[in-house]
């Protein structure tokens, strides 16, 4: 059973702080739970981008493809996916039952996204979901 308010999740958690210009949460199985408006990522973007959250070393070295662009990937490992392409970049959290992409534009440091989408998969970890 999830909460209702998953997009309330994107919207009001990692949007609104300002750090996050488009969020996503996922199933782990890569079904789509909520998603910004216009943040368009297929559904074969969507299963490599849990695949990756549940098997972070298969991507290490490698890339992530989000909207038809390659982002390099920094960092994966259980905690967390860093993915960057120029000065844009994401987050990817995975939680015993969804999976959290966060995306940043060019005017935010990278840290600040990452903060906020681990932030939320802690507490999200910590409910129980």
């Amino acid at each position: 059973a999830k909460p209702q308010s998953w997009q309330a999740y994107v919207d009001d958690q990692m949007v609104a702080t300002g750090f996050v210009d488009k969020g996503a949460i996922f199933g782990v199985d890569g079904s789509q739970w909520a998603i910004t408006p216009g943040f368009a990522i297929s559904p074969e973007e969507a299963a490599a981008i849990t695949t990756a959250a549940n098997t972070p070393s298969t991507v290490l070295g490698g890339g992530l493809t989000l909207q038809g662009h390659k982002y390099m990937i920094l960092r994966a490992d259980d905690s967390a996916i860093y993915g960057r392409k120029g000065n844009l970049g994401f987050c990817v959290v995975k939680t015993n039952q969804a999976v959290l992409l966060g995306h940043f534009g060019e005017n935010v440091q990278p840290g600040q996204c990452n903060v906020v989408v681990e932030k939320l998969g802690d507490y999200l970890k910590e409910n129980g979901y």
